[in-house]
């Protein structure tokens, strides 16, 4: 279960880390307010300043109410931290506070494929700190989550490419083949080419993450 947890934890960092650097850069030349905010918070991210980030999300979260995008990120940020959290009390707190804001997230952003996949992060969260305790209560959990996002958006190549690397885990901790799923790490390559986020600071990661997959992995 090591393997297994070590390996989605290094992809969901990556990943996750990937898509901020593309938001910022993406950001309006006169950005409003709200863009000069999320620049911001982004920016001290990148600083690896990440609670402060969570911060400036968090503020942003309550002046912008009927956005899914600020909660989406405080959340974020606690799941990415909680993946090398060791103390208990502390996972707990960074993970409820994960949950609230993904369910503040959700409530203005129903049937999500992007919060779907947050939410299954967050169980893994959980498997990383204790495999034995929480892994065949979460995994089963972060699986049916993978396999909705995909249904919500078939052809998003970040959902393809979440999927993909979650099962191909999967399938190195039982000691399967992971060549059906280099197939979709394909299919997310190519889809990249011509993908469009829905709007300026949307998750925009991935590429690059599907390559380095597809040349380390699927040779």
């Amino acid at each position: 279960m090591q393997n297994v947890v070590t390996y989605l934890m290094i992809f969901f960092t990556a990943l996750i880390m990937q898509g901020q650097t593309d938001s910022a850069v993406n950001a309006a030349a006169h950005p409003t307010k709200y863009q000069q905010g999320m620049r911001k918070a982004f920016q001290l991210w990148q600083e690896n300043k990440s609670w402060e980030a969570a911060n400036v999300f968090e503020r942003i979260a309550a002046a912008e109410p009927d956005n899914w995008l600020p909660p989406y990120y405080v959340a974020q940020i606690n799941v990415i931290n909680s993946f090398t959290e060791k103390d208990a009390t502390k996972l707990k707190a960074q993970l409820d506070k994960a949950q609230d804001f993904i369910n503040d997230a959700t409530a203005i952003s129903k049937e999500n494929p992007d919060l779907l996949v947050l939410q299954a992060q967050l169980y893994t969260a959980w498997i990383v700190f204790d495999g034995q305790q929480y892994g065949m209560t979460y995994s089963p959990k972060a699986s049916e989550l993978y396999s909705k996002a995909l249904a919500l958006a078939p052809n998003n190549p970040r959902i393809i490419l979440a999927k993909a690397e979650w099962d191909m885990g999967g399938a190195k901790y039982f000691g399967q083949s992971i060549e059906p799923y280099c197939k979709d790490i394909q299919r997310a390559i190519e889809l990249f080419a011509t993908f469009k986020p829905a709007g300026e600071f949307y998750p925009t990661y991935g590429e690059e993450r599907a390559k380095q997959i597809q040349a380390e992995s699927c040779k």
